[in-house]
């Protein structure tokens, strides 16, 4: 096991009726900016949940924060914050709100082009405080610092990860998400999914622990995942799967083991190129990704078949094979199609991926062995 430091600030509460303790939670005497997506919030009620426990406090409210955050939205809101002098921010949504939060949360207190932050984000040094309302199971952002921003004008999807800018705390209460649209729901389970394995499936690092507990998550996922979509207003389904979302990015099944997060890297390029949803983007890269780099995999591959998907007979190649097409035909048995061919996309945007990667220098996966070439070959796999 490799040495690591581990500390997690955001204080979770979880259960029905917990939007209430919003009016507690946060002083009173705060000046907050709510912000939001397209209004869905209004629809299901969570928007008066949270206007009614904050009836006592100060609220400028900002919405129309995108699924994949947009720059160009987002330095918006930095300009309220400073003009208002708002001094704590309340996000209200799933892991865009609360991404493009944490942006703006890192960006009003920073000196410089804001988009320096997601260039190196070293230079996150302070954030404005922030809090979550979770209203859509997926990206573990509400227990984390990490944040994903698409600058319209370039093209660009990039990643920043600060403690910083960790929530204060997080509020999620399931039975907000029963509204959700089926596709948003099999989006949640894919990227929870991607997300385990992007910290589970590298090389075995003697973290026993770390590795059953990255094996739970996956099979309860694979146990959920079908249930979920079909009957979302289940509430043990739905606090088993929004748990799962939490615990999948929080910090705990990362603790000294190595990380891979290849398949994001390249995933979030073809939405940057074709506007595909983020967890589509994982579905189509991991299978590929996997099969292109078996050889590096290949221990934790036959581990995760094994005890994931109880696979225990053939050769190991054909162990393999029989791992990725299991996680495939999980992948579609929510709904989410694993090949690009398949939305209608050939490979007219891989020389501009490829020629990115090379630009910016990196060497993609636990190993840094995943080269431009090699993202080139991925990307072949995924038509």
């Amino acid at each position: 096991m490799n040495n690591f430091v581990f500390q997690n600030p955001t204080k979770l509460i979880f259960g029905k009726g917990t939007i209430a303790s919003l009016a507690t939670e946060i002083p009173a005497d705060k000046k907050i900016l709510m912000t939001y997506g397209g209004g869905s919030i209004k629809a299901n009620g969570v928007y008066d949940q949270v206007k009614e426990a904050l009836k006592n406090h100060s609220v400028t409210e900002f919405a129309g924060i995108e699924p994949n955050p947009t720059y160009e939205t987002l330095i918006k809101a930095v300009e309220i914050v400073k003009e208002q002098k708002i001094d704590f921010l309340l996000a209200v949504g799933g892991g865009s709100v609360i991404d493009g939060t944490k942006f703006i949360a890192a960006a009003v207190v920073y000196n410089g082009d804001p988009w320096d932050l997601l260039l190196d984000q070293n230079k996150i040094t302070d954030a404005l405080p922030l809090a979550s309302v979770l209203t859509l199971p997926a990206t573990g952002s509400e227990m984390n610092g990490n944040a994903v921003i698409s600058k319209k004008a370039t093209h660009e999807k990039l990643a920043f990860g600060s403690i910083k800018a960790n929530p204060v705390f997080s509020i999620l209460d399931p039975e907000v998400t029963y509204s959700l649209p089926k596709r948003q729901v099999a989006n949640g389970i894919v990227d929870t999914f991607v997300h385990v394995c992007e910290q589970y499936l590298t090389y075995p690092s003697q973290a026993m622990v770390q590795d059953r507990f990255a094996e739970g998550i996956l099979s309860t996922l694979t146990e959920l995942g079908e249930k979920v979509v079909a009957e979302n207003t289940n509430y043990d389904l739905m606090s088993n799967f929004m748990y799962s979302a939490t615990l999948a990015l929080n910090g705990f099944i990362a603790m000294g083991v190595p990380q891979d997060w290849a398949t994001h890297s390249i995933g979030h390029e073809l939405t940057a190129f074709h506007g595909l949803d983020h967890a589509v983007t994982l579905a189509i890269v991991q299978p590929s990704l996997w099969r292109v780099m078996r050889e590096e995999k290949k221990a934790k591959l036959l581990q995760y078949g094994e005890r994931v998907w109880n696979i225990t007979t053939g050769s190991d190649d054909e162990k393999v094979e029989a791992a990725i097409a299991k996680t495939e035909n999980f992948y579609r048995s929510v709904g989410i199609k694993t090949k690009l061919s398949e939305y209608g996309i050939g490979s007219e945007s891989f020389n501009s991926i490829v020629e990115r990667f090379e630009q910016r220098g990196w060497k993609l996966g636990e190993n840094g062995t995943i080269t431009p070439d090699k993202v080139r070959e991925i990307l072949n796999g995924c038509l």
